[in-house]
């Protein structure tokens, strides 16, 4: 019996990095990858690079306009999201295109992943 409540901790605890990504099977996890890629869903299985395979995928892509004189992005989702002035700005003249697509089942590649993100843990 105590050598079940030892394993049950040893199993819920984070040791190394990919660990946090363990205890996040079977539960909603949010990806974001390289190329303006955004995705949420539940992951069903990882390896060591982070290949993944996730169910009932949201695919967000974000295309983002270009200055042609300069080269500088125009608009920058996150710096966006804080600013009130900025989004009444994009309401009126949007810049960029966000594009969104339901994926049933979906591998994801590890080296194009850049963070991946565990459900919020209350408690």
């Amino acid at each position: 019996m105590a050598d079940d409540v030892d394993q049950q901790q040893t199993t819920n605890t984070v040791e190394e990095p990919l660990d946090l990504i363990r205890l996040s099977l079977d539960e909603r996890i949010y990806v974001k990858m390289r190329n303006d890629r955004e995705l949420r869903g539940r992951l069903h299985a990882y390896d060591q690079h982070l290949n993944m395979i996730l169910g009932d995928v949201e695919e967000t892509v974000t295309t983002i306009e270009i200055d042609e004189e300069t080269y500088e992005e125009i608009y920058k989702m996150v710096s966006l999201r804080s600013c009130f002035l900025c989004r009444l700005l994009l309401h009126h003249h949007p810049r960029s295109l966000s594009t969104k697509r339901n994926i049933p089942m979906l591998f994801v590649r590890g080296d194009g992943v850049v963070l991946v993100a565990p459900p919020l843990r209350v408690g």
